[in-house]
């Protein structure tokens, strides 16, 4: 029976619902229900249906579409036939009513009730109008207390089933959305209720949760790139509702970078941004690779030392101040080839988030920023994959279904040619030259049910370089991370997380000399976390935790290569440390204007033995002189302990929906510092971790901006500045010798640090002209300061970091001539880096020596470069084996002379200048990818 519902005074309202109660379904107590003995195997609901009416002389009353085919197995001994009715219908959307005539009715998703619920009759006046929705349902009407129209061409499913609990009013949605090609899971997509009166979006595996009020709902998946889907949900109780949603072609070429169109407004986190491959495709970078973490460096707040340095300086602070992470485990070196490539296969990687305001309480270990990258979820529908052949590189990713819907495997290779080039060249030195790369990711997903889901990664890469024929120098990065995820209940989900990171390099010298050597450092570092996330209202997500780390760190050693080598062997002893930390947070809905996010993270650190510790004279500057004396520790003896609470704090509040005000206020601690006399990273540097001597880094940052988006989202402008204060920032005295260093703590000094500075973001999500303006003005001084002369540097006063760079300016565009041809330009500009010169000489004791400026003093030229490139894809058919990319690019087209470093050398009793550059000539390259 259908049943069509229009506007009706709440009289009639009430008077059909008693009249439907009252003529339908008897309302009055049932006697003592008959108990029925009941053994199946493999048999039809509906069969066990027709059992129960032999049995009892029972009426079943349902439609025989709502059950599938599937068998059921049950025994039952002596069981009343409700209770057996309850526990074959448990798994079910089916519920039953028995009447006193012994019928018994199936509704669909609905519950009957036996009376009034209370308040029923309502305090409205009788003139009140209630607007319902026509719908038609085969279980009766679905009241509802707005006007929706449904259009015949929108899906209408039901959610859940029904039960006697009046009291909940609301219930849990949750799902997974796919793409309608591939199977895989599409994350960062807006998932919107009743034309956005609440929403969410999806995560990295595509899945969404939301609480929503039970009724009828039209909910809405949209976001950049894919076309929107519309359901028509009656929801009845807590369940899942997945969708499957098709790419748009307009979206093809978009390089947009937030995760969805209003995320950078609603959201509470202060300095974060985020990047997925698939939105940077089409810019142009160096030898025509897609690289991630190369597209970073774009965005306002994040740069580094130079074209083709490793590192990044995030908000003024140093390299080693960055926490990368790849699915959990850490990543020290995450470049190949000096930087100038990210250590990451583009076509494994699938986003990264990136926090350089507030950090998550989960988080710490570092000052300045967290790059939590993420590698694609496999595809578990069927096998697909994505390659790409370069100048360079070449790539080569494959997802293979283990399990329909359940399991699927990613695997993903990368490596240049780059060595059989150069031994294929008729200069004899670079013949006898190698310079070559790979890394290698593998990633296993299972859904083991609805409640426990492990996602295992595995990765490693691995350089080798030899630029003269005597010494080859190799460095790897490997790890290992395992999480699983369980659901407790509908507000309650956990993770167990366990990961292993190892990195470490070798340089091999095999000259003419009789000094053949083979050096080796190895660091490599264990984690153990806990991770809950507890939904205790609308107004409260908690997040909390435990975790542990453990560090263990070879310095490095030296033994002679071979038998004839006189060098003399050395080690320099272990270094161990645990790291542990507890953490809270909570996301506070305080009204619809504003949200808070705040949490403590409570961190310790012990620098453990077995190992020796240098005592020095107080007072006195750290030197042989001052030794006093050496003290041993033994196995897993405590030598020093740090830490303290670590509060993160941050905000949103709507000044109108369109345009939101955000503060945060990070402070964090560090325990591990890079040994590096360097400007830029070096492939040899080393870490060390804070022990007697060296104290732990610890900074406060302070964030505040306006965030605003323009012409339905199709604008987005952000204006945010900061202030941060460093203690304890590690730096090294002139000349300091630090690999291989059994007192490395008489090399360095610890000082005061502080950068501030705003940045500028404008940016343009649709339409044929795409892209982003950004700017930065952010400037990063240090202090070095002692009583001692010989530890003090420019009198003591703040100075200018090596990678101080005031003004950097960005823009991307990309403008989309058709639907597969596209152009795309990259214009950087930046303030040339500090530097120190040489001022003069003067000679004292028959010896020239060299005097210099303050350190940092002066600065090299100004950075800009242009690149361009034309992308064009192959056809938009459907139905074919590979979909294609070809991308020509042109890397400094203006083929400017950017100077990497200046240099001074002494030629003829006189000292000159020199730079050098990494990309002084335009560099073009063709690629073509295609996906399968």
């Amino acid at each position: 029976m259908n049943y069509k519902l229009h506007r009706t005074s709440n009289y009639v309202r009430v008077l059909l619902f008693t009249i439907f109660t009252l003529c339908i379904f008897k309302t009055h107590a049932q006697e003592r229900l008959p108990s029925v003995s009941l053994n199946t195997e493999n048999q039809s609901i509906v069969t066990v249906f027709e059992i129960l009416q032999e049995q009892t002389g029972f009426k079943f009353y349902y439609d025989t579409n709502w059950f599938g085919a599937e068998g059921i197995t049950k025994s039952y001994t002596n069981v009343a036939v409700d209770v057996v009715l309850k526990d074959i219908l448990r798994d079910t959307d089916i519920n039953f009513y028995i009447d006193d005539d012994n019928n018994v009715f199936l509704t669909r998703n609905s519950f009957v009730y036996d009376t009034l619920p209370e308040n029923f009759f309502g305090e409205q006046e009788e003139s009140a109008v209630i607007e319902t929705e026509e719908i038609e349902t085969d279980t009766g009407p679905v009241f509802e207390d707005k006007t929706r129209r449904v259009s015949e061409r929108v899906e209408t499913v039901r959610i859940g089933k029904a039960t006697s609990n009046r009291n909940q009013s609301e219930v849990r949605l949750t799902g997974r959305v796919t793409d309608f090609i591939t199977g895989k899971p599409v994350p960062d997509l807006s998932i919107l209720v009743d034309d956005g009166q609440q929403g969410t979006s999806t995560n990295s595996n595509g899945e969404y949760s939301i609480n929503i009020k039970r009724g009828t709902h039209v909910i809405k998946v949209s976001g950049l790139g894919y076309k929107d889907r519309v359901k028509n949900a009656i929801v009845y109780n807590s369940g899942v509702l997945d969708f499957s949603v098709e790419e748009s072609i307009e979206a093809l070429d978009e390089v947009v970078v937030s995760e969805n169109a209003r995320r950078n407004v609603e959201i509470p986190v202060t300095g974060l941004v985020s990047l997925e491959i698939e939105q940077i495709k089409t810019i142009p970078l160096v030898l025509g690779e897609r690289d991630i973490l190369k597209a970073a460096l774009t965005l306002p707040g994040i740069s580094n030392a130079g074209e083709g340095a490793s590192g990044f300086n995030v908000r003024g602070g140093k390299t080693d101040q960055n926490l990368v992470l790849l699915d959990d485990g850490v990543i020290y070196n995450p470049s190949h080839f000096f930087g100038i490539f990210s250590a990451l296969n583009p076509f494994s990687t699938g986003s990264a988030d990136i926090y350089k305001g507030s950090i998550p309480v989960q988080f710490g270990g570092r000052l300045s920023s967290v790059f939590d990258l993420k590698t694609k979820t496999p595809n578990t529908e069927k096998f697909s994959g994505e390659a790409a052949i370069g100048p360079v590189t070449s790539n080569l990713v494959l997802e293979v279904p283990i399990k329909k819907e359940k399991a699927g495997l990613l695997v993903g290779g990368r490596g240049t040619y780059s060595g059989w080039i150069l031994r294929s060249l008729d200069d004899e030195q670079l013949s006898e030259s190698e310079a070559s790369f790979f890394d290698v990711v593998a990633k296993y997903n299972h859904t083991l049910d609805e409640n426990n889901e492990i996602r295992a990664t595995g990765y490693f890469s691995r350089d080798a370089f030899s630029i003269t024929s005597d010494s080859i120098f190799n460095y790897s990065n490997r790890l290992a991370s395992l999480r699983w995820n369980h659901k407790f209940n509908e507000k309650n989900t956990g993770s167990l997380i366990l990961t292993n990171s190892q990195y470490r390099f070798n340089i091999e010298f095999d000259g003419d000399s009789n000094t053949d050597f083979d050096l080796g450092y190895i660091n490599n570092e264990s984690e153990l976390r806990l991770e809950f996330n507890y939904l205790h209202s609308k107004a409260h997500k908690f997040k909390y935790g435990i975790s542990g780390k453990l560090y263990q760190i070879d310095p490095g050693n030296v033994d002679p290569l071979n038998a004839d080598s006189e060098v003399t062997p050395l080690s320099i002893p272990r270094e161990r440390a645990v790291e542990s930390a507890l953490f809270f947070s909570d996301t506070y809905t305080v009204n619809e204007k504003l949200l808070i996010d705040a949490g403590v993270r409570l961190s310790l650190y012990a620098a453990l033995g077995e190992g020796i510790q240098r005592i020095y004279e107080e007072n006195a500057p750290r030197n042989s002189s001052t030794l006093v004396e050496t003290r041993e520790f033994d196995q897993n003896e405590v030598i020093e302990t740090y830490g303290g609470p670590e509060f993160r704090i941050s905000g949103r509040y709507f000044l109108n929906p369109d345009l939101s005000l955000k503060a945060s206020f990070n402070n964090t601690f560090q325990y591990i510092h890079t040994l590096n006399s360097n400007t830029t990273v070096s492939q040899t540097d080393t870490y060390k971790l804070s022990d007697l001597n060296i104290r732990p880094q610890q900074a406060n940052q302070f964030s505040l901006g306006l965030f605003k988006n323009f012409k339905d989202n199709e604008y987005e402008l952000s204006i945010e500045g900061f202030y941060k204060r460093q203690r304890n920032l590690l730096d090294f005295e002139v000349g300091a010798q630090l690999l291989l260093n059994e007192t490395v703590e008489a090399e360095v000094l610890q000082g005061d640090g502080r950068a501030y500075g705003v940045e500028f973001l404008l940016r343009k999500n649709e339409g044929r002209l795409n892209g982003w303006l950004g700017y930065s003005y952010s400037r990063s001084f240090i202090r070095l300061d002692s009583p001692f002369r010989e530890e003090r540097v420019n009198n003591g006063e703040f100075f200018p970091t090596n990678f101080d760079r005031p003004h950097d300016v960005s823009l991307v565009t990309n403008y989309k001539i058709t639907n597969r041809l596209s152009a795309s330009a990259n214009f950087v500009y930046q303030t040339g880096r500090p530097v120190t010169f040489p001022l003069g000489q003067f000679e004292f004791d028959n010896a020239d020596f060299v005097f210099f400026s303050d350190r940092n003093e002066f600065r090299i030229p100004d950075f800009y470069r242009l690149d361009l490139s034309i992308n064009l894809e192959g056809n938009h058919k459907i139905k074919k084996f590979a979909h294609s990319f070809w991308s020509l690019s042109i890397y400094n087209v203006l083929g400017r002379n950017n100077p990497f470093s200046v240099f001074f050398v002494t030629e003829n009793g006189e000292v000159r200048a020199l730079q050098s550059s990494i990309f002084a000539i335009p560099i073009p390259t063709i690629t073509y990818n295609f996906k399968f």
